[in-house]
């Protein structure tokens, strides 16, 4: 079992930066591929952005390239996602998710694990 919590989300204005920790617990963090996801009001779960648990690969959405860079500590079980640029379509509640030696998918239901979620508001 992982337990996931993020942190860090927060009300910005657009052009500016925030930074998303995901803390890991209950089990030894790094053979996960971690992974964020966002949710808007009334719409899908999106992916955002993946770290593999081998090599740190990175894998991002179209959306978000250039402007989100995804990284890992394994000595602190976390996860960040360093987000810059902001745009008022960012704004979603943002959630992290482990699956045991994961890929990097973009798939949702590939993930064991899930966090509680962090607000993230971008105003214009």
């Amino acid at each position: 079992q992982v337990q996931l919590v993020e942190s860090g989300g927060a009300l910005a204005q657009a052009g500016g930066s925030l930074r998303l920790s995901c803390a890991a617990s209950g089990s030894s963090f790094a053979p996960y591929t971690m992974a964020w996801f966002r949710q808007a009001p009334g719409k899908e779960r999106d992916f955002v952005a993946a770290i593999t648990w081998t090599d740190s690969n990175r894998y991002y959405a179209d959306s978000v390239k250039g402007r989100f860079t995804i990284s890992r500590d394994n000595a602190k079980d976390t996860v960040y996602l360093q987000m810059n640029s902001l745009k008022p379509e960012d704004t979603a509640l943002y959630l992290c998710a482990a699956e045991w030696r994961g890929t990097g998918s973009a798939y949702g239901g590939a993930y064991e694990y899930w966090g509680q979620g962090t607000q993230v508001t971008v105003s214009s």
